[in-house]
């Protein structure tokens, strides 16, 4: 990623950031509810509920694909949709016609799709496919994902795709060893915003799986 991409895609992270912790009153950010069915130090076999998500597709590399699928999932949150509702932003951003605003959650999760990169913002539990307004970028779409069994695990350091790729190996070795079958591809899971030191973030790999 060039350090212009990079900029932007921090920026975007810390403006969102910002949002979800309400200026200067902190407030937990929503998670997708689990249950931990298996734990076995950094390793972990969790049974996740059906959960929407917003995705888009975007081609690339893989640490290329994240500042534009953040840019475009992020105005959809932000009050890119087709809610009559109007939102004021205050300056130094102009002031624009939005929206419904949509709360951040957690993780930010990265997926290959073929040829391409699936990055996906995972709805407050509040909403329904219903009850979530329509995006108004056609590149965003919104999608319910099935319950389903996960491995899972969880690392700090940076984002950069050899410790995505160390950590995956280890996933896959484990879910291996433990005699699961692998059903889908990998997931790339971020917590934090950047400006988290990096001994302290909270990543992780997951993979879908089927205990035979």
């Amino acid at each position: 990623m060039t350090a212009k991409k990079h900029k932007i895609f921090y920026l975007a992270l810390m403006i969102l950031a910002c949002i979800a912790l309400g200026g200067n009153h902190a407030m937990a950010i929503e998670e997708i509810p689990y249950t931990v069915v298996e734990q076995n130090g950094d390793f972990t076999l969790r049974e996740y509920p059906k959960y929407i998500v917003a995705e888009t597709i975007v081609k690339g590399q893989f640490e290329d694909v994240g500042s534009e699928g953040f840019r475009r999932l992020a105005g959809y949150i932000n009050g890119k949709n087709r809610s009559k509702e109007s939102i004021a932003m205050t300056a130094p951003v102009n002031q624009e016609v939005k929206g419904e605003k949509i709360a951040m959650t957690a993780p930010v999760n990265q997926q290959k799709s073929g040829n391409s990169w699936r990055i996906t913002f995972v709805m407050p539990g509040k909403y329904t496919l219903d009850s979530l307004p329509e995006p108004t970028d056609s590149r965003v779409t919104i999608k319910e994902k099935p319950a389903r069994l996960m491995a899972a695990i969880r690392y700090s350091g940076t984002w950069s795709r050899k410790k995505y790729e160390v950590n995956r190996t280890r996933l896959q070795e484990w879910i291996e060893q433990r005699g699961f079958e692998q059903i889908g591809e990998p997931v790339w899971a971020r917590y934090n915003p950047p400006f988290m030191p990096w001994f302290m973030r909270r990543n992780e790999v997951l993979i879908p799986v089927r205990i035979n």
